[in-house]
């Protein structure tokens, strides 16, 4: 079996465009990176919670009561997002209150949002 046994078989038609794309590829880091970014939001539960982060910095105990969720339940989704850089926190006293990490997780939820509305959602469930 030789390596190239699975490339595609034609010739490159726009050499120019390939070679283009082939230097700007970012590196794998990047990609595994990425992957592991939205595989974080990709969650269900997680994808609640940034949803009513955006709407509002929230503690576990009012995120655990729009969710009908555990303040246990919630605490753990909220480590995942704070490790991944998805959500950050600050402290006030006793209370912690959450909020998405920055402008680009905000826009990159919220475009997400609107685009699933302007498709008229992904799944017609």
């Amino acid at each position: 079996m030789s390596k190239n046994e699975f490339i595609c078989d034609c010739n490159i038609i726009h050499e120019s465009v390939v070679n283009d794309v082939i230097k700007r590829m970012p590196s794998d880091i990047v990609f595994n990176k990425l992957t592991h970014f939205l595989k974080i939001m990709g969650d269900n539960t997680r994808a609640k919670i940034l949803w009513a982060l955006d709407q509002n910095e929230m503690c576990v105990c009012d995120i655990a009561n729009v969710l009908n969720m555990t303040k246990s339940s919630v605490s753990h989704q909220l480590k995942n997002l704070k490790d991944a850089k998805i959500v950050k926190y600050r402290k006030s006293g006793k209370e912690v209150y959450y909020t998405l990490d920055d402008e680009h997780v905000k826009k990159l939820f919220e475009l997400s949002i609107e685009h699933i509305n302007h498709q008229g959602g992904l799944y017609e469930k």
